[in-house]
């Protein structure tokens, strides 16, 4: 009886934590309140993300900066890449790149760039050439040949889209903190990472992933904190993915260190050999995390 009566308990706090997915559901007179919190429930809230502790230049004993591709088609990155169909889906979800992209083009995310050294920023109006693909069919060539206006059916345009992203790819550096005398992490940038929007069609084995646009991530905390990530063991308590990133909740392969040779790549020095790519990438790995080990060896 007591393990009936305490599977019965567990059930209905599960029930009762699922009730309460969304904000405001068990207050809602109509569907239209759902998700929508009063100015007193945000004030009470005082819902923040975490602020970065002050770090003096002489406190960083040793530093390396690194950059990691995260792959979208591992199961443990699926909370960056789903939902990608916004149709059947509450505004309260949204992957990481639909988030970004939909600040940038209102304007509240400004430090966009072309790459990671965040030397050039770019706009909307720069990047939206790179995110659709204007496309004329045979019969509106022949329209232009005749002399004639293109008709809107002949035109093709493909959009990219939340599914057609394939890769986030951060850039953060660890450095070890002689005050505190432990190695931590810093995330300094990131940028979805899709197919060349001119070739997306192609076969998937010889197109090309570009980068398409870089994000300073200290300045959009902000906004990536409002955004919620869904929560598969608790759907009453979703997770920031300014939470998910800071907490390096992702599998990431690292495929660039800063070095003498301007930074290069791994692909550049290991050429068409995957499995030695990813023992250089563990290498590296490896001299990052050996390193606070060293510390306390004597």
């Amino acid at each position: 009886m007591k393990w009936r009566s305490f599977i019965v308990t567990i059930s209905a706090s599960l029930v009762a934590a699922s009730s309460f997915a969304q904000a405001n559901l068990l207050n809602a007179k109509t569907p239209d309140e759902v998700g929508v919190r009063t100015e007193e429930q945000k004030i009470a809230d005082d819902d923040n993300p975490l602020e970065y502790g002050y770090v003096d230049d002489r406190d960083v004993l040793w530093s390396k900066t690194v950059w990691e591709k995260i792959d979208l088609d591992e199961r443990i990155n699926f909370p960056y890449y789903y939902p990608t169909d916004t149709v059947d889906i509450g505004p309260d979800r949204r992957s990481l790149y639909h988030v970004l992209l939909t600040n940038v083009k209102n304007g509240n995310i400004k430090d966009v760039y072309v790459d990671s050294y965040f030397t050039e920023k770019r706009t909307y109006d720069d990047i939206k050439a790179t995110l659709r693909k204007v496309d004329t069919l045979d019969l509106g060539y022949e329209q232009l040949n005749a002399g004639e206006q293109v008709s809107p059916e002949y035109i093709d345009i493909r959009d990219l889209t939340a599914a057609d992203i394939e890769e986030i790819r951060v850039k953060g550096i660890w450095y070890f903190d002689k005050r505190q005398g432990e190695m931590k992490y810093r995330l300094l940038g990131l940028a979805p990472v899709a197919p060349d929007v001119n070739f997306i069609d192609d076969d998937a084995e010889t197109r090309d992933l570009v980068e398409l646009f870089w994000v300073w991530f200290p300045s959009v905390r902000e906004i990536l904190h409002e955004a919620k990530v869904f929560n598969n063991r608790n759907t009453a308590m979703p997770i920031s993915y300014d939470h998910l990133l800071n907490s390096r909740r992702f599998n990431g392969l690292i495929y660039r260190e800063d070095n003498v040779y301007g930074d290069r790549i791994i692909e550049d020095y290991i050429r068409e050999n995957a499995l030695m790519q990813l023992i250089e990438s563990d290498k590296i790995k490896d001299r990052v995390r050996d390193f606070e080990q060293d510390m306390w060896s004597y």
